[in-house]
């Protein structure tokens, strides 16, 4: 099981916090039933939303499967096409080769 991000904690926390304070202030609740149900509601959103957030890229492609050597075949592929395409622009234009203009 992949390790929590800063993100993840900072958003559950904040939920826990904010959903507590909102459910206290809504239900104006006085015993210690109601108390515990409030947090234990506030406590299940807030891991609720902290599994729920989206893990970043990196972390997300370990899982499946992919080597690092068939996502470095694939940037290879990419920029050889990158390469083509400025090869034949720059001989269709009379402009040197080395000239980087932004207009085209």
């Amino acid at each position: 099981m992949p390790r929590p991000t800063a993100a993840q904690f900072a958003y559950g926390s904040a939920t826990v916090v904010v959903t507590t304070l909102a459910l206290l202030l809504l239900f104006r609740t006085e015993s210690g039933i109601g108390v515990a149900a409030v947090g234990t509601t506030a406590l299940a959103l807030g891991l609720l939303v902290a599994v729920r957030l989206p893990l970043p890229r990196h972390r997300a492609a370990e899982g499946s499967g992919r080597t690092a050597a068939a996502d470095a075949a694939r940037t290879h592929h990419a920029l050889e096409g990158i390469g083509a395409r400025e090869r034949v622009a720059a001989g269709r234009s009379s402009a040197p080769a080395n000239d980087h203009s932004l207009r085209r």
